[in-house]
């Protein structure tokens, strides 16, 4: 290997090791307490890709506040951070920073893609992809990262920040390669589950889950993955993501898959030491607790149940989707019928219900009721 290009990739990774250390200095009061990064992208100056009605700066801010919002009032007990929240220009550099002062404990950068005017598939191609930090698997995912990480040259002194870091260069993409990201495993499960939801909810065509080098993913010191909601070159896509249909689509989709990993992973779905980062800690079952004694300490009448479906218009009672299932119901939230099975007085008998319907409903989660009404 070329002894510039060594010597480019050490003073990089010196560079992250020192920018990512600021994630130890969060602030204390939110110390416990899950944070999500919400980073629109773009910005200001920096339109992003442009359509014939619009621009990816603006669909962007407009996805991760409605994203934003449902957070704010479906779950409280997280705290929302925007890189952004207005129409101003950030460096790539800040967008990490904000995400690990923060402390965040999920960072999610959300953009639109598109393709160079002189390719023929332009007003055709159509889908959503997430991405994760990783090798570069085709030359289409490596065109996107360059793409993504040319703002860069934005800025006046890139160059000097970036630590001689080339955004055109295929070489200046070897550092990606040799520092794989450590919570690789945490973001392809978002990734996936964010990519399911995209497809499902927002009807965007599957362009998978893929992996690329993108700088604001390998600077941020927690899982972390970027969206491309779809192309705003194709005039139906950007029909799309220009009406505020399209946009509360979008963010419902994200949304839906962040309330998964986020219940997935504090409920403790994986088991003790499945999570690493510092609002995701497991819930650690007492091993000589019964069943009983759970039940006879269980607060105010709560019940533990097995949420299976959310669809957007009430099922019949004898639907096929919720055939076989235990005491079934439902509760109303937003647009949607959330439907779950089983009241348990105690979480370990909610879990062994979940793992015997786990196969028929995949994507089903426990859940906690009182007097018929989810407690978030």
């Amino acid at each position: 290997m070329d002894k510039s290009i060594v010597i480019r990739i050490h003073r990089l990774s010196l560079f992250i090791v020192l920018s990512v250390l600021s994630h130890l200095f969060c602030d204390a009061a939110d110390a416990g307490r899950f944070v999500l990064v919400l980073d629109p992208g773009h910005g200001g100056k920096d339109y992003g890709c442009i359509g014939r009605l619009t621009n990816e700066k603006t669909i962007v801010l407009d996805v991760a506040k409605r994203f934003g919002k449902m957070v704010g009032d479906s779950l409280p007990e997280v705290k929302t951070v925007f890189t952004r929240d207005d129409d101003r220009y950030l460096t790539l550099q800040d967008r990490a920073d904000v995400a690990n002062r923060a402390g965040g404990d999920v960072f999610v950068s959300i953009h639109v893609n598109s393709l160079d005017k002189r390719n023929r598939n332009r007003a055709s191609i159509h889908g959503a992809s997430v991405y994760t930090l990783g090798l570069h698997r085709s030359d289409s995912n490596l065109g996107v990262a360059m793409r993504e990480n040319s703002v860069m040259e934005l800025e006046d002194d890139y160059s000097e920040t970036y630590q001689g870091f080339d955004p055109n260069s295929s070489e200046s993409y070897i550092i990606f390669e040799l520092n794989q990201n450590q919570h690789i495993n945490l973001s392809l499960t978002l990734a996936e589950k964010m990519q399911h939801h995209l497809v499902s909810d927002a009807g965007r065509a599957d362009k998978e889950v893929r992996q690329a080098g993108f700088w604001v993913l390998w600077a941020t010191s927690m899982p972390s993955v970027l969206v491309e909601l779809d192309f705003i070159c194709n005039p139906e896509a950007e029909r799309f993501l220009d009406s505020a249909e399209g946009r509360q689509s979008c963010a419902e989709a994200l949304f839906n898959a962040f309330g998964e990993y986020y219940s997935q992973y504090k409920d403790g779905d994986h088991g003790p030491g499945s999570i690493v980062t510092k609002g995701l800690t497991p819930v650690k079952e007492k091993k000589n607790e019964s069943s009983k004694s759970k039940a006879r300490s269980n607060d105010g009448g709560v019940k533990y149940s097995v949420q299976v479906l959310a669809v957007k218009h009430a099922l019949k009672k004898n639907a096929p989707d919720l055939k076989g299932l235990e005491r079934t119901a439902y509760y109303r939230e937003g647009k949607y019928y959330n439907y779950y099975c089983g009241q348990f007085d105690s979480r370990e008998d909610a879990k062994k219900y979940l793992a015997k319907i786990k196969k028929r409903y995949p994507k089903a989660f426990i859940i906690k009721t009182r007097n018929g009404k989810r407690i978030k």
